[in-house]
């Protein structure tokens, strides 16, 4: 099936609404444990930097679950960083060690060669141009840094895309439904994120399949 972009941003009010109350937990939670299989090095004391964080629920989880980490969110899309504000507020030992940028990829408030760990989920289906966000990694993390990106993969027929949304968005409002639609046909399959990691220089970092509708981009950058 031949990919279609989607609208990079999610800055409506009411996507971004209804993209905050849907329950992401099974998707986010199997990204931390994503982040705990994957490391290769200790990720207790960093300085992280999370991509397209939405309403920072990874980024909550994350800091939650390790007291001496700091992270950066950003997000292109004013409208989610209000909901991401308004989690971080009731939990001010989290907000404390969290920075939120609004800004798009490639952004100039990211410092070149500072992090040592950069998280993104899906965010790569939403870029028209994939490199975007394969530059960013080179340009900011440290060497060595450590990568975890995690994104859905795009199905083989519209079939297939029909039958994913029916089984995870069955019962979700009708804007979801349509969002998850588009971002299944939006998505890369992995063969494509192999050849992107290659065109950037970024042959180091594996492409796994690690569910039915996501892929997952992990490994370390160059110069460890």
């Amino acid at each position: 099936m031949k990919r279609r972009p989607e609208p990079e941003l999610m800055d409506e009010a009411e996507q971004a609404r209804a993209y905050a109350l849907e329950d992401f937990s099974e998707p986010n939670a199997r990204f931390i444990e994503l982040l705990r299989e994957f490391a290769t090095a200790p990720i207790d004391d960093v300085q992280a930097l999370d991509l397209g964080c939405g309403p920072a629920d990874i980024v909550i989880r994350f800091l939650r679950a390790r007291p001496r980490a700091r992270c950066d969110a950003l997000d292109g899309s004013a409208a989610m960083l209000e909901h991401a504000r308004a989690a971080l507020a009731k939990l001010p030992g989290v907000a404390q060690r969290c920075r939120l940028i609004c800004d798009r990829l490639p952004s100039p408030q990211l410092p070149r060669g500072h992090y040592d760990l950069i998280l993104s989920n899906s965010l790569l289906h939403h870029l028209h141009d994939p490199q975007v966000l394969w530059r960013t990694l080179a340009e900011v993390g440290k060497p060595g840094a450590q990568v975890l990106v995690m994104d859905l993969m795009r199905p083989a027929s519209a079939a297939w895309v029909e039958a994913l949304v029916e089984t995870y968005a069955g019962g979700s409002p009708e804007v979801l439904r349509r969002d998850f639609r588009n971002s299944l046909c939006a998505a890369f399959e992995p063969r494509e994120v192999v050849e992107q990691l290659a065109e950037a220089g970024l042959s180091g970092l594996e492409v796994a399949v690690v569910s039915d509708r996501h892929l997952a981009v992990h490994g370390r950058l160059p110069g460890a």
